[in-house]
């Protein structure tokens, strides 16, 4: 995807520019030839002309049909006078384009004196990156919340939780949309730029208003008694913990299967679900405890932290299932996928299309690959795509059924880094998810693939860059990487919940 960039000045700017300096070299012409008319004039010696008797005054009519000659020079100072006219229309004239030269060339350039000056614009840029990610947070903390909160209600009850989320979540996409356009370059008018910059906080505000005014309602449906709420989350711990063993021979069939790449990822996710595991048994034990001396308050933000743990081991044990399905799809196309592509460039070279470099070479190592093995299958399709991306043939049959399935992975496997690591991730990985996401949608699958993958790899760069925050109490330095705690205190801050801005506000002030 190439990027669009602000190209400098515009053509119809500089073509305006050209005729106010024509105007300006005109007027300096016309205004030297005035001056010229009686300097000339002056410098004629005294004898090249003999005296003349003043002529009788014409009558009236004559007058006025014969044009006024310049009257001649004379030696009492009235060619003085007879050049301020002259002089006045040249400086009139290299005033007027100057001024317009400068007028224009200031428009042109999009440098006017009422531009922000560039602090302003940084701090608009910062407060829109933060706007982001605190509405990305709300938005999933409330997502993750909702499943809890179905065990306990019925789906008519539950109705209009569902739609501030899908509220909240289509002002987000448009905010996200707005600043990847904005990073792109577009608009190119300083003054659109701002206004685009005051369209994503805006939308990020409304998406954490419509969750704010849901976000009490909810507490009173789930909080009236602590004890369900423990139950249907003491229910939903056991079930993953269950799950979560089961994925350690899962990671260790992948190694074996697809190599060492393959399986360090797989082994990545089991230890991440592990420790949330962790963290989620002390808190539950915790928010039993509470609940059985009656300290609702305690039991309530222990439980809130142990739901929003699960939440996220869950979502790491689903994506290793997921990982995995894909992973043999993957594997039982490479062979067809290799001889589609090769097809294509057959196809390409009979017709005279030129053939993209690399792309023999690439599929030469993709079948070296799947003769020697172990091999990742989902890397093998996603360079046998990128390779023949340009072809005409290269998106129908089993090239555009490879494209798919190696966008659909790589966006899953970026959105969950994302979701169980938010607390570390910033805007852009996240700016460049939500555009792979509507690219996939488009649908340019390829195009959805290479976006998604660099999200990734920014997202991996920010939590490296945050790195494991200080904890004494084993797993919490995970959740508050992890986005379920807010960190700021010895044991990880409050826990975060359904709602937006507001809502986080007062869980650190309350």
């Amino acid at each position: 995807m190439t990027s669009s960039l602000v190209r400098g000045r515009p053509r119809h700017a500089t073509a305006h520019i050209r005729v106010r300096v024509a105007h300006a070299l005109v007027g300096a012409v016309a205004g030297a030839g005035w001056l010229a008319i009686p300097v000339l004039a002056a410098q004629e010696p005294a004898t090249a002309s003999p005296p003349r008797t003043a002529p009788a005054a014409p009558t009236a009519p004559a007058a006025a049909a014969a044009p006024a000659a310049p009257a001649a020079p004379r030696d009492d100072g009235s060619s003085a006078v007879d050049l301020i006219l002259p002089v006045a229309v040249l400086g009139t004239a290299g005033v007027v384009a100057a001024y317009s030269y400068l007028r224009r060339g200031r428009r042109a350039s999009g440098v006017a004196s009422s531009a922000p000056a560039p602090s302003a614009s940084a701090e608009s840029d910062r407060r829109a990156r933060a706007a982001l990610v605190e509405a990305d947070d709300s938005v999933r903390a409330s997502e993750e919340e909702l499943p809890f909160v179905a065990a306990l209600v019925d789906e008519r009850t539950l109705a209009p939780f569902r739609h501030a989320i899908h509220t909240a979540r289509t002002e987000l996409s448009a905010a996200f949309a707005l600043w990847h356009r904005y990073e792109e370059g577009e608009p190119h008018d300083p003054g659109d730029r701002r206004q685009a910059l005051v369209g994503v906080i805006g939308r990020c505000a409304e998406a954490g208003r419509v969750l704010d005014a849901r976000a009490g309602e909810l507490d009173r449906l789930r909080w009236g008694e602590v004890g369900p709420a423990l139950e249907v989350a003491e229910g939903a711990f056991r079930r993953l913990a269950a799950r979560a063993a089961g994925a350690r021979a899962t990671a260790s069939e992948l190694r074996g299967r697809y190599g060492s790449s393959v399986g360090a990822r797989a082994a990545g996710c089991v230890e991440e679900a592990m420790d949330r595991l962790v963290f989620a048994t002390a808190r539950l034990n915790e928010a039993r405890r509470a609940a059985d001396l009656g300290e609702e308050g305690r039991a309530v933000r222990q439980l809130r932290a142990a739901e929003g743990s699960v939440a996220q081991a869950g979502i790491l044990v689903a994506g290793l299932d997921r990982t995995a399905r894909r992973l043999r799809e993957a594997a039982a196309l490479v062979p067809a996928a290799l001889t589609g592509a090769e097809a294509v460039l057959a196809e390409a070279r009979a017709t005279g299309t030129p053939v993209p470099s690399g792309a023999d070479d690439t599929l030469a190592a993709v079948r070296e690959e799947l003769t020697a093995g172990p091999y990742d299958p989902l890397d093998a399709l996603r360079r046998i795509t990128r390779a023949l991306v340009r072809l005409p043939g290269a998106r129908t049959g089993v090239l555009d059924t490879a494209a798919h399935l190696v966008a659909r992975a790589t966006t899953g496997e970026a959105e969950d880094f994302v979701a169980v690591h938010r607390g570390a991730v910033g805007a852009d990985p996240r700016s460049l998810l939500a555009a792979a996401v509507r690219t996939l949608a488009a649908p340019h699958p390829v195009e959805a693939a290479v976006l998604a993958r660099r999200a990734l790899e920014l997202a991996e760069r920010d939590v490296r860059a945050h790195g494991v925050p200080e904890s004494g109490t084993q797993g919490t330095a995970g959740a508050v990487q992890g986005g379920v705690l807010l960190g700021g205190e010895p044991d990880g801050g409050p826990p975060v919940a359904f709602g937006g801005p507001e809502t986080r506000r007062r869980f650190r002030t309350g």
